[in-house]
């Protein structure tokens, strides 16, 4: 390939050229569409669009490989870019070290062009992503959504993450906003909001110890199809069971709460019941947003050891004890002044305090800087309000996540925000890196979720139009 058809994008100090990339299209606008104008483009009428698509994404790999940081230069990718001054290859940050990071581009995402514009996809952009070790070789995975499909990543080397391959939607469902995937044995659960029949991806995992010639177009191991839609999927893992939230456009919605299945034999799921709270929800349907479902370990004695779920209601904490799967019963629920949307939330260590997330309050001016309520459930039928903390920006929060006494939080145009919470009431604000340069305000492009769990230490997390960031707190 002749240098004429690449443009230099890495290079050192000095000028010397050190790798070469195709300068792809410029991507489309990234305003958030609260109501989607859904794409009825099934993977099989995509694959001519996708075929044509990878002559650009070849020549780019043919140029070079390696993930750059746009606009970088004088900085090698394959070992870890330290904080320093309050930057890291040109992204602000503080106490937390650039790992690695894939482009959207390096993830078979990016602008995806049609032969004709009216086959062409939106730019096919970055949303939830989880994680998974390798019982067998301890190897640590990414597991990242895309608007299309899902993409999985070795972090095996961490500075030098490789693309293993890609899962599409499902066929017949259009590409959506929207994809949540959480694991259970080995195998990944993933779902699509507003995508018609998806239902729920099921891939077994263990495929990925034999990729032999990067990357990969894998298939489904199974496909749950008792419900078509649903914004989000979460598992408990002590259980084996997963639950289903704001399940829509067909199935079993189950009021758009909880719909819950068993998944103890991953490949064999099987419908176990339905929950909703009918006095949560805009609606009143009981809709579930996001949820977390544990076996209890807290101070409240009359509910130790039941498995309890807490849901983001939209407009309301709702507590449910879902030990009997047919016959799940409400315990409390909650609200607090100037609610916007209840989006989602996390239990501390000890399951005494549930930190939620707010997901418009910023936008409505009904916080001034991004507002996390603190909860203190020490009694599951009484939540009480102990703290509205607010943070250093103004930005809008959306996933948080808590591992011993730090909370990640993924708060969009201000990146990943980590908290120490050692006092559980007041947290204080330890590290950031953000990966949308000089905006912290209200709006939803940039950081949407991390996952901090690896045992690595590393924290693999996700910005929309930009990439998969792994990083590490200094």
């Amino acid at each position: 390939m002749s240098r004429s058809a690449c443009i230099c994008v890495r290079c050192g100090v000095d000028g010397t050229y050190l790798a070469e990339r195709v300068e792809p299209p410029p991507p489309a606008s990234k305003v958030w569409e609260e109501d989607l104008t859904r794409i009825q483009t099934a993977p099989g009428t995509r694959t001519a669009t996708y075929l044509s698509a990878m002559t650009a994404i070849t020549l780019v790999a043919s140029c070079g490989d390696d993930p750059l940081v746009p606009g970088q230069s004088g900085y090698s990718l394959g070992s870890t870019i330290e904080c320093q001054a309050g930057s890291a290859a040109g992204f602000s940050c503080s106490n937390i070290d650039l790992v690695s990071f894939l482009r959207v581009e390096n993830l078979g995402g990016g602008p995806v062009p049609g032969a004709n514009p009216a086959d062409s996809v939106p730019d096919i952009t970055l949303n939830d992503l989880w994680g998974w070790t390798d019982p067998q070789t301890g190897i640590e995975y990414a597991l990242v959504g895309r608007r299309d499909g899902t993409a999985f990543v070795s972090l095996e080397d961490p500075e030098n993450p490789v693309y293993l391959g890609e899962l599409f939607r499902t066929v017949g469902s259009p590409v959506s906003h929207w994809r949540d995937v959480k694991v259970y044995a080995d195998h990944a659960f993933i779902v699509a909001d507003r995508a018609s029949i998806h239902g729920v991806q099921i891939f077994d995992l263990r495929q990925l110890r034999s990729v032999s010639d990067p990357p990969q177009v894998f298939q489904e191991t199974q496909n749950y199809s008792r419900i078509a839609s649903a914004h989000n999927i979460v598992i408990n893992e002590a259980t084996g069971f997963a639950y289903v939230v704001a399940a829509s456009e067909g199935g079993d919605t189950c009021g758009r709460g909880l719909h819950m299945i068993d998944v103890r034999t991953p490949s064999a799921p099987t419908f176990a019941g339905c929950f909703a709270d009918h006095s949560t929800g805009r609606e009143g349907s009981g809709y579930t947003h996001d949820a977390q479902c544990t076996i209890y370990a807290g101070p409240d004695e009359e509910h130790a050891g039941k498995e309890i779920c807490l849901g983001a209601n939209e407009n309301a904490l709702s507590i449910a004890d879902v030990t009997d799967k047919q016959n799940p019963e409400a315990i409390s629920r909650a609200t607090y002044p100037d609610f916007g949307y209840v989006h989602q939330g996390w239990l501390s260590q000890d399951h005494r305090f549930f930190y939620v997330n707010d997901e418009t309050d910023e936008l409505r001016g009904a916080a001034q800087r991004t507002r996390t309520l603190v909860w203190d459930i020490e009694d599951l039928d009484d939540p009480i309000l102990a703290n509205e903390h607010l943070g250093v920006t103004t930005s809008t929060d959306h996933n948080l996540y808590i591992r011993d006494h730090l909370m990640y939080q993924a708060n969009y145009r201000s990146g990943l925000r980590i908290l120490d919470i050692s006092d559980p009431v007041n947290p204080v604000e330890v590290g950031f890196f953000d990966t949308v340069a000089g905006a912290n305000d209200p709006g939803f492009s940039g950081a949407w979720s991390s996952y901090p769990f690896f045992q690595s230490g590393i924290i693999a997390f996700t910005s929309r139009s930009e990439g998969l960031f792994v990083v590490r707190m200094q």
